[in-house]
């Protein structure tokens, strides 16, 4: 599950991981953006459809859940998906559910970590699982 660039290498290293089968992804819907208002894919449904991976764009996480039941994942892994994951989808997976977060937490928490450490001119960061 992820929506923004910083989520695609996750993607991109799952799906070339020996062993691991990457059943579906679960990402934001189109937004428009612009001046005309097009709407633009998320950059994780652009990396999964190169890899012709299953992606699935619910508006509501709450009332869409019969998707992540039909596909059933073994484990869950969220990375700048956007949402916080309902409790019913936390217990979904067997082997539960990761996040990866883009700074050193407890260390910007919440959206944006990385440009708010750039912002606070931080010269090292990293990733929290």
């Amino acid at each position: 599950m992820g929506t923004a660039e910083f989520a695609c290498p996750s993607l991109a290293a799952l799906d070339e991981s020996p062993g691991i089968e990457v059943v579906g992804v679960v990402t934001q819907p189109d937004r428009p953006k612009g001046r005309e208002l097009i709407p633009h894919p998320p950059a994780v449904k652009l990396e999964a459809e190169l890899r012709n991976l299953p992606v699935h764009q619910p508006e509501r996480l709450r009332s869409d859940i019969q998707y992540l039941e039909q596909i059933a994942p073994g484990l869950i892994i969220v990375a700048a998906y956007g949402q916080i994951l309902p409790q019913t989808i936390l217990d979904l997976p067997p082997h539960g559910c990761l996040n990866v977060h883009g700074s050193l937490l407890p260390a910007y928490r919440g959206a944006a970590p990385i440009q708010r450490a750039i912002l606070d001119g931080q010269a090292e960061t990293g990733v929290t699982i």
